[in-house]
């Protein structure tokens, strides 16, 4: 899926198909990146990096890796069987190694969770969550409208507007639980990879 097709996802979901549009593809857009970076919040794209050490100091910078969401695992040394990973900690964009040897200056393998991407080139989300994306973007757009058109004459008379907000109200309560399911499968754990 690119943008191109979320949008379309989206505009059916909002029945705003017929030109002209209520909602610009630029609004459509906002309202899509923002269900995005909260899906990326709960379910980011694994990524995983070589950072150089410093001889004699524990501390590594992470300026290099842009759209960081989280730190998973750092692997020093690397290229041992079985991986000897370390315990961190984070402030900033500068990462820790607790355990371990302190570093010589070799390189440290840094597994890390990114933002996803959703561009005319194509998309990075997984297809199942696809619709729950969707869900969010339609939410998020009839709230915005709604607010939009309080104090304007409608068609529709003076119920759209409370329409709108129920209805995207309703969307983003639908959102935000299919984050909580992920989010328990996604929960902070407790966890040796190893033992030291």
């Amino acid at each position: 899926m690119n943008l191109t097709e979320m949008i379309t996802m989206v505009r059916r979901d909002l029945k705003d198909e017929a030109t002209p549009y209520q909602w610009s593809d630029d609004e459509l857009t906002r309202h899509i990146n923002r269900a995005l970076k909260e899906l990326s919040e709960r379910v980011p794209l694994p990524a995983k990096a070589t950072l150089p050490t410093t001889s004699g100091s524990r501390e590594i910078t992470l300026s290099s890796l842009s759209d960081r969401i989280m730190v998973e695992a750092v692997e020093y040394p690397v290229d041992e069987f079985p991986p000897r990973y370390q315990q961190f900690s984070i402030w900033g964009d500068t990462l820790t190694i607790i355990s371990g040897d302190l570093p010589n200056g070799a390189n440290c393998h840094i597994y890390y969770g990114v933002l996803h991407t959703l561009d005319a080139n194509g998309s990075t989300i997984p297809a199942k969550y696809e619709d729950l994306v969707a869900t969010g973007a339609c939410g998020y757009a009839a709230i915005s409208w709604a607010a939009y058109a309080i104090n304007k004459v409608s068609v529709g008379g003076a119920m759209t507007t409370r329409e709108f907000r129920i209805w995207g109200n309703e969307r983003l309560r639908m959102f935000k639980e299919g984050l909580k399911r992920l989010g328990r499968r996604q929960r902070a754990r407790v966890s040796s990879l190893y033992k030291p």
